[in-house]
């Protein structure tokens, strides 16, 4: 199978070829996950030390907005969901809620974006991975028929009639395969990092959770929002954040 011709004049060929464009897929996206996962750990370290290094919840509330990071919009989700703006009275309809359900189900809403963010491309992977085998094995059967037929019309079943074009067809079974792996070994490898971030954002969840509980989950005048600001604009700018 000769890949310097026409990539598709036949289609092995095109087989070929959509498994290379496969192949490069497979590793721009182990890139791409790569750095993010990485700079996503390292902001998440940098913030987790100047939180713990405050004094009090409310002086690390401006950590959760100046910080970037998936912890720090955790962070940020739960001083939206327990703030207490300048001016609000205790009997206000707006702080009748109760913060402790308001907290643990943003923390937990936050918690799957994360999640979502970092899942983007995985499933691509998987794809890859479970398809690949079975489109390279196409490629050979495909092929391995228009051997057939070109032994038939030249009326020879020689060895070396037969050897040239079957060995040619199962290249494209070896390039499934080849292409397959990677993809495999790569997803499962982000996913391990991926159950694992999440852990870690649901033990910051339960920590911050804690530290609310102590304050009765409400923090007055932290400068997350400014005065009068509401808890529906805090929720927007977690949004825009993740």
């Amino acid at each position: 199978m000769n890949l310097l011709a026409s990539p598709f004049e036949s289609i092995e060929h095109a087989v070929i070829w959509l498994l290379v464009i496969f192949s490069v897929a497979t590793w721009g996206l182990a890139l791409l996950k790569g750095v993010q996962f990485s700079r996503l750990k390292a902001q998440d370290r940098k913030f987790h030390k100047q939180f713990w290094a405050a004094s009090s919840l409310d002086s690390a509330a401006q950590l959760a907005q100046e910080q970037p990071g998936a912890a720090a919009r955790v962070a940020l989700a739960g001083y939206a969901a327990i703030q207490v703006p300048d001016g609000a009275q205790a009997n206000d309809l707006s702080q009748s809620i109760n913060h402790q359900d308001r907290l643990e189900r943003a923390l937990r809403q936050q918690i799957v974006r994360e999640r979502r963010s970092l899942e983007t491309g995985l499933a691509i992977l998987a794809s890859i991975g479970s398809t690949s085998p079975f489109i390279g094995l196409f490629g050979t059967v495909w092929g391995i028929m228009s051997a057939l037929k070109g032994i038939s019309a030249a009326g020879s079943a020689s060895l070396e009639t037969v050897a040239g074009p079957i060995g040619a067809a199962l290249v494209a079974t070896g390039v499934g395969i080849a292409v397959a792996v990677p993809a495999v070994l790569v997803y499962n490898y982000f996913l391990r990092r991926l159950k694992l971030t999440a852990a870690d954002l649901d033990d910051f969840a339960h920590d911050f959770y804690s530290l609310a509980q102590k304050s009765a989950f409400r923090v007055l005048l932290h400068p997350v929002l400014k005065s009068g600001a509401s808890a529906g604009q805090a929720a927007q700018k977690v949004k825009e954040a993740s």
